[in-house]
């Protein structure tokens, strides 16, 4: 999804009693609120065929799982993101009702619009969170993952899978052909 700036500034407490009241939903980072666009189908094929695939395992895991309308809380002081897909099995978070707070995995699919901030501003700041163990960017334009996982210290573990690889998401122990995330996803011919 394109987050697209709006021109008002608001404090996080206005940010969190405006953004329910608003037809579209809003990324908030550091007073600056960014409407959040569709994305095409592929890229909703794609969330929702990992998010089919992870439900079952990770409800027997007592863990959660949600899709694109759930926000992400990095820090009380900012930014506010919506990933495509969020995996928290934190006991803290199995109640929410406004955000999460304690992620173990998120999840961006990527698109030529977003593709720059996924990889750049938002991976910065979901790297403070302590609580997250991978990071996973989904292609959607061809057959490609990657996974970033935590390692040692500030380390992050760099991952690629491509067309027959089998995806592993360690942090809850998941495995599946990659070929399952893109079931019943057609790309455009490049001619």
């Amino acid at each position: 999804m394109i987050a697209i700036p709006q021109p008002q500034k608001m404090s996080i407490d206005q940010y969190l009693e405006w953004e329910p009241l608003q037809d579209s939903r809003y990324e908030y980072v550091n007073g600056k609120v960014f409407a959040m666009t569709g994305g095409t189908i592929p890229h909703n094929d794609i969330a929702l065929n990992l998010y089919r695939a992870l439900y079952p395992h990770l409800r027997a895991r007592s863990c959660r799982i949600n899709v694109a309308d759930v926000k992400v809380q990095v820090s009380t002081q900012s930014p506010y993101y919506y990933p495509d897909v969020v995996v928290s099995c934190d006991a803290r978070d199995l109640n929410a009702r406004k955000f999460i707070q304690y992620p173990k995995i998120i999840v961006e699919v990527l698109s030529p619009g977003t593709e720059a901030k996924d990889r750049g501003e938002k991976f910065a700041s979901y790297r403070t969170m302590t609580s997250l163990q991978e990071y996973i960017l989904i292609e959607s334009e061809k057959i490609g993952i990657e996974f970033y996982r935590r390692g040692e210290g500030r380390m992050w573990l760099y991952s690629p899978y491509t067309i027959g690889d089998d995806i592993t998401i360690e942090s809850v122990d998941f495995s599946c052909a990659i070929e399952l995330i893109y079931e019943g996803v057609t790309f455009e011919s490049r001619e």
